[in-house]
């Protein structure tokens, strides 16, 4: 049996190294460490060499059109980030090596091409957050909805003047989810562990923030691109990428983590590993089709602290059953849990970061002046011929 590299797989298959990651999660392709390094990928040549004599000859638009949407090559044109050979890169830059020093409002000035980001120094007519009996997404969606009904459209607008309104609505979205706009002015990482009473996290929630500002053309990220195609204004693009976040799939994935690991107190972190695989599930928080050598993200985060002891047997456990690595969803969780933050911080943190993201998203597709309108594969019962009466 022939075990060939990345460059081999990806010459014989003629496919992006997405398509390859993607096949590998499918179980259509089997993988193992490289026995000289580790940190790489073999991948089984017999399963490479199926697979591209299935993909011989002329593919069909429909054909192609299904694998782009599912984990495949990309569907739009961006410049904004991008995976490459394991890592994740903001406009040519490694995103783990600027989580050393960035702050978010740093990474925002270079995913929106603008000089001296300043999210909180511009406030909104909102104002302080009223501290109602609310989720911080509930909260945080009501502003935006209120502000989408009333805004300008996107088109017809100079950038600069949606950059302005971008940094309004991130503060808005801040503000909302935290419940208080203090200490004003400050960076967005000092302002959660202020409120969060949580000084000693302020150095790993900016690497946070800045390791999930923005990932491609994730779920939420094109859900805000097709928003923004029809022109409507920047908080409803950040409203749609907002409700799209909040998917246990996507979002909200840490609170999976954190149902697992609680089981894992009650049971063992091995028995409450076999429960969910026994159930047909996957262990949230673990394994990324994009990233099969490990997360880098989650790699870059726990560099820089020490997860309490239920996290570290979770990870012992899920890892010798699946040999699956924990992405960053996990990291997040982990995080959270070692510094003591609230219940709901790690999806707070994640839809913080990420509406920065978004905005890069919705400015670039903004230049682009084209709706974002696919086809659909048709699969339902044959259209009934029309008969004459």
């Amino acid at each position: 049996m022939a075990w060939l590299t990345a460059a081999q797989a990806l010459a014989t298959l003629e496919v992006q190294r997405q398509t390859l990651y993607a096949n590998v999660s499918r179980g259509r392709i089997r993988a193992k460490p490289d026995p000289k390094d580790p940190r790489r990928s073999l991948y089984n040549g017999d399963d490479v060499a199926r697979l591209a004599g299935r993909h011989a000859g002329r593919r069909t638009v429909a054909a192609v059109a299904a694998e782009t949407l599912e984990w495949g090559d990309p569907v739009l044109a961006s410049g904004v980030s991008t995976v490459m050979e394991g890592r994740l890169w903001y406009c040519g830059e490694d995103a783990a090596a600027l989580s050393d020093t960035a702050t978010l409002e740093q990474i925002a000035a270079l995913l929106w091409q603008a000089d001296g980001v300043r999210i909180g120094a511009v406030r909104s007519k909102q104002g302080d957050a009223e501290r109602l009996p609310a989720s911080p997404l509930e909260a945080a969606l009501l502003v935006l909805a209120k502000r989408a009904d009333k805004d300008p459209p996107s088109h017809g607008r100079s950038r600069p003047v949606l950059i302005h309104e971008a940094c309004e609505l991130i503060d808005d979205i801040a503000t909302a989810m935290l419940g208080s706009a203090k200490p004003v002015g400050a960076p967005l990482h000092r302002r959660m562990a202020v409120v969060w009473r949580a000084l000693s996290a302020e150095d790993i929630l900016r690497r946070a923030l800045v390791l999930l500002a923005d990932h491609e053309l994730n779920a939420s990220t094109f859900a805000a691109r097709v928003a923004a195609s029809t022109g409507t204004p920047l908080s409803a693009s950040l409203l749609a990428g907002l409700a799209t976040l909040a998917g246990p799939l996507h979002g909200s994935a840490s609170t999976g983590v954190r149902s697992l690991t609680t089981a894992a107190l009650r049971t063992g972190a091995t028995a409450a590993v076999r429960d969910i695989l026994a159930q047909g599930h996957r262990p949230p928080g673990f394994g990324h089709p994009l990233y099969p050598d490990g997360d880098p993200r989650a790699i870059a985060l726990f560099g820089h602290f020490a997860p309490t002891k239920p996290f570290v047997e979770m990870r012992a456990a899920v890892e010798d059953l699946t040999g699956e690595r924990p992405n960053i969803d996990f990291a997040i969780a982990a995080m959270a849990d070692a510094f003591d933050l609230p219940p709901a911080a790690p999806f707070v943190i994640f839809a913080i970061a990420r509406s920065v993201g978004w905005i890069a998203h919705v400015l670039e597709q903004t230049t682009t002046g084209r709706l974002i309108r696919p086809r659909a594969r048709y699969v339902g019962p044959p259209p009934r011929e029309t008969r004459p009466r």
